[in-house]
């Protein structure tokens, strides 16, 4: 049926007995047009021309020269004008995916589903849902019929700055292929997008539209288009669209600054500043924040003060924002006097900065500075929670990481996948098994067990505690797997002297067609010199270069040092250091000094140690290697000569160190410790131990002692070794078949080695003891480690 503007009018409407004329007349046009206009938005008509407006209405249908055939016509009254305000309401209140399909299925049993501005906030509220459903709102969108051009926007806007930016792209695709108009206004959220993915590709589709459709004379199009091609890397473009913009308001000069410090072009963001000032365009705080914060991440602080004085010269107001900036750029930077002249002025001291300056402390050694920060913050979020706990266990307070972790639950905050990251590896150096298994609890009962990067730090944790087996339960739990994942447990077995597994599982991995990296051949070629297997070693090093085309870094050269140096191989370790394409550090001069040390090769241990000193000129490791090559040929003088000469440049060799854990609590003992609480019971134990162990057939190592002492006081200076006295103490609690886990801080000598081995078998105990390089376990007077360490 064709209906033109003379029939409306004609037909009367049944009710409309008890109006009054004007009201009769009103409800006659109404129902009317209703029946002409229909299948179209009725509902934004009658916002449009209220119904009370007659005359008006029937205007706006003439200008829109309606003629048309209605397929279905939706039959108005007051009842749907009701339910769809019903539906509106209830869609703003909608808060699941299927509250919003409820809503779908009464708007297609109402019949409304020709509303384009309804079906439009049916869409946009899936997309704004807690959790959003972009797929079934595209879905619907793509079923409307030619949605207006303002509708599609709305649409579009929403998803450019959804958490899924790449659907407005998507949107824009099929909205071309099923011939949805695409105006001016849509350009602009859709540049938004691609901004945000940095889609190049996509963003120079949109550009060569604009150009074709004639909208890229628009400025916000304009502005677009810059940021686009800032956030892509093309810089030049960006600068190439931006000078040819005929006005350019506040925004558009600030993303092309932001342009030029995201790709580190500092040099050409004062001329461009005063290019601006030039175009009588004044600059605001917040471009200058945009700068300053820039240097800060970059750690840029050359061009950060530089800045920082461009400011001051041109009398710029600093305002709040500002001095933040200023104060996280000096920070970020690790200019920590400037940062805390100017925090100290800072008032209020918000989170972000305070963690700033906390963070910035961290990084310059500054740890006690970074927790008086922290204590003064009135207010902490996650982000300094994790910043002050993760500093703790990067240093070397892990203890004090893990009762800050204990406080920040206490307080009510949760922690996140980056917290228990750095709480495991806190585990992980204080090699606590209590605190591990407390924290593994944690992880299962608040759903971490399921994150890659956790697993793969628990297999680690539990490897540096000494329970292998452990780190194998972990390992062998895991539904996915990584080329991580697989690393940290061939590192496990390396740790633990345990080749053979290490070999068998690189193997599994391989026929898993997981591709190792350098992190796992450093791992293989660990395991091989720890266990002297001279030639398997040699076969990986050549598979990582042939077979996977790894070019080996320092730390695989110091591997293959330390494999033929353990082997007495001196002189192909000195082979491998003498053709490393790159030079020999610290690390690799100590593996062939450590090497001439154990098999008393004393001219090329010399040399060791000198290459070691010209590095590192404070290195204790090494005067004190010269001072026992002398002292085992019983040359006092050069012993003195060494010692004053130590004395001079103020090198003070590392006391030995020695941790162990009893009921959750972390006991530390230094050589000749007297400061424990049980020290007469631990000292005591030691006497009696010792008396035990000489039946069994101890008897103290005094080339050990390489001081000159009499025989009384080296007696004593080898007894009183850190890692027995952590014994004692464990034994003081241990009965028959349990475990004691001690961790040393420095390589075990061979007296305590064999004091440890005859002690596993006289008590009955196991013992676990982590040293510098790896784990000894002993167990009824044999230890893993088959004496070759």
């Amino acid at each position: 049926m064709q209906v033109g503007m003379s029939d409306i009018g004609s037909t009367p409407i049944r009710g409309e007995s008890g109006l009054g004329r004007n009201g009769q007349r009103t409800r006659r046009v109404a129902g009317r047009l209703i029946d002409i206009v229909g299948y179209l938005d009725w509902v934004a008509m009658s916002l449009l021309c209220p119904l009370h407006d007659s005359h008006k209405l029937i205007n706006t249908i003439s200008t829109m020269n309606v003629m048309t055939t209605i397929p279905q016509p939706i039959v108005c009254s007051t009842v749907h004008m009701n339910r769809y305000s019903h539906l509106l309401t209830s869609l703003s209140a909608s808060s699941s995916l299927s509250h919003v399909k409820q809503i779908h299925a009464q708007i297609l049993r109402s019949g409304l589903d020709r509303s384009n501005s309804l079906i439009i906030k049916l869409v946009l509220s899936a997309c704004t849902l807690y959790s959003p459903s972009f797929d079934y709102a595209l879905s619907v969108f793509y079923q409307m019929h030619n949605p207006e051009p303002h509708l599609s926007n709305k649409l579009l806007r929403e998803l450019s700055r959804s958490i899924k930016p790449e659907k407005a792209l998507l949107a824009y695709a099929k909205m071309r292929e099923q011939g949805f108009i695409v105006d001016s206004f849509s350009l602009p959220p859709l540049l938004k997008a691609s901004t945000r993915i940095s889609a190049l590709s996509e963003g120079m589709e949109l550009h060569g539209f604009a150009s074709k459709m004639d909208f890229v004379s628009d400025p916000f199009v304009q502005t677009g288009l810059v940021a686009m091609y800032s956030a892509c890397g093309h810089i030049e473009d960006a600068r190439l669209m931006f000078d040819k913009m005929p006005e350019r308001d506040i925004v558009a000069w600030n993303i092309m600054i932001d342009g030029y410090c995201g790709s580190g072009l500092y040099h050409s963001v004062l001329p461009l500043i005063e290019e601006m000032k030039r175009s009588n365009v004044k600059p605001d705080e917040k471009i200058f924040s945009t700068v300053v914060s820039a240097c800060g991440r970059a750690g840029n602080l050359d061009f950060g003060k530089a800045f920082h004085e461009f400011i001051t010269e041109n009398e710029v107001m600093v305002d709040y924002n500002l001095q933040c900036a200023l104060v996280i750029m000096y920070a970020g930077c690790g200019s920590m006097d400037m940062a805390t002249n100017m925090f100290k002025n800072l008032s209020p001291k918000n989170i972000v900065v305070s963690t700033a300056m906390i963070t910035g402390y961290s990084k310059a050694g500054q740890i006690e500075a970074a927790r008086l920060i922290f204590d003064q913050m009135t207010e902490k979020d996650l982000i300094c929670w994790s910043a002050m706990i993760s500093r703790y266990a990067d240093g070397v307070q892990p203890q004090k990481a893990l009762q800050l972790f204990d406080k920040m639950l206490t307080s009510g905050v949760k922690p996140d996948q980056v917290t228990m990251l750095s709480v495991i590896s806190a585990c992980a150096s204080l090699g606590a098994l209590d605190n591990a298994i407390t924290i593994q609890s944690y992880i299962d009962e608040n759903r971490f067990s399921g994150v890659l990067p956790v697993n793969n730090a628990l297999i680690d944790m539990y490897a540096k505690c000494g329970e292998l087996d452990r780190a194998r339960q972990v390992f062998a739990q895991m539904h996915k797997r990584n080329v991580i994942t697989w690393s940290s447990m061939i590192g496990a077995y390396a740790v633990h002297g345990d080749a053979s597994n290490a070999l068998d599982l690189f193997h599994e991995m391989k026929s898993q067609k997981v591709e190792p990296n350098s992190v796992t051949f450093v791992g293989l070629l660990y395991a091989c010199s720890h266990a002297g297997l001279v030639e398997e070693g040699r076969k990986i090093f050549a598979s990582m270069v042939n077979d996977y085309n790894i070019t080996p870094k320092r730390e695989h050269y110091g591997c293959m040092v330390d494999l033929y140096g353990r082997a007495n191989l001196l002189k192909e370790a000195l082979e491998v250091i003498e053709q490393m394409p790159m030079a020999p550090n610290v690390v690799i001069w100590g593996s062939l000094m450590a090497a001439c040390r154990i098999y008393n090769e004393v001219e090329l241990g010399e040399f060791a140690a000198k290459q070691v000193l010209e590095l590192d000129p404070c290195h204790d490791g090494a005067h004190i290697f010269l001072s026992n090559i002398y002292a085992k040929e019983r040359k006092w003088e050069n012993v003195g000569e060494i010692r004053k000469l130590m004395q001079n440049k103020g090198v003070v060799k590392q006391r030995g160190c020695s941790r162990i854990e009893q009921d959750g609590e972390i006991h530390e003992f230094l050589t000749a410790d007297k400061t424990h609480a049980r020290v007469n019971e631990i000292y005591e134990k030691l006497d009696a131990v010792v008396s035990e162990l000489e039946v069994a057939g101890y008897t103290p190592n005094m080339s050990c002692v390489l001081v000159d002492l009499d025989e009384e006081e080296k007696t004593k200076a080898l007894l009183w070794h850190s890692e027995k006295l952590a014994l004692c103490f464990g034994l003081l609690r241990q009965k028959r078949g349990s475990c004691i886990r001690i961790i040393k801080n420095l390589r075990v000598c061979e007296d305590c080695h064999n004091f440890m081995k005859l002690a596993s078998k006289v008590y009955g105990v196991q013992i676990i003891v982590r040293d510098r390089t790896r784990f000894h376990r002993y167990e009824d007077g044999v230890c893993s480690c088959k004496d070759y360490w």
